[in-house]
C-alpha cells in the first residue's frame, strides 16, 4: 500500500545501524504530526541511503511524504513498518504550480475593458 502524508517534522529519533547477513544497514526514525482537524503523531522509518535525506529537514517544518505500509507476522502477533520512500520539503521553499495572471497577460476574452453587453441580435 503507497500513500502520501503531510505533516510537521517533530522528533529525529537516535539513527540505528548494524550488519545484515545482506550487508551493512542504516534506519532513520523521524515522528511527524498531520495536518488534520483531529493531528496525530506517526512514526516513519528510513532505510539505506535515505536517511540522509531527513538532514536537510528542520524540526518544525512541513514535510510531504510518499510512504509505503506493511504488517508481518512474528510469533503470532503483528508488526506494522511505515516505511519512506519520497520526502519533500513544503513551505516557502517551494514553487507555486501556476502564476496568478495579471492585466498584462490576460487572454483577450478576460481583458477587463470587454464588457460583454447582451445585444438582441440573437438568431432565435
Amino acid at each position: 500500500m503507497s500513500l502520501d502524508i503531510t505533516g510537521k517534522l517533530v522528533t529525529k529519533l537516535p539513527q540505528q545501524s548494524g550488519q545484515g547477513k545482506n550487508g551493512a544497514w542504516i534506519k532513520q526514525d523521524f515522528i511527524v504530526e498531520t495536518q488534520e482537524q483531529f493531528p496525530k503523531k506517526v512514526c516513519i522509518s528510513l532505510w539505506g541511503e535515505k536517511a540522509k535525506e531527513l538532514d536537510s529537514i528542520a524540526i518544525g517544518e512541513t514535510m510531504k511524504i510518499g510512504i509505503n505500509i506493511e504488517s508481518r507476522e512474528f510469533n503470532g502477533k503483528w508488526y506494522t513498518d511505515v516505511k519512506a520512500w519520497k520526502i519533500e520539503k513544503q513551505g516557502a521553499n517551494q514553487k507555486s504550480e501556476a502564476p496568478m495572471p495579471n492585466d498584462d497577460n490576460l487572454p483577450p476574452f478576460l481583458e477587463p475593458s470587454n464588457t460583454f453587453e447582451p445585444t438582441d441580435d440573437l438568431p432565435f
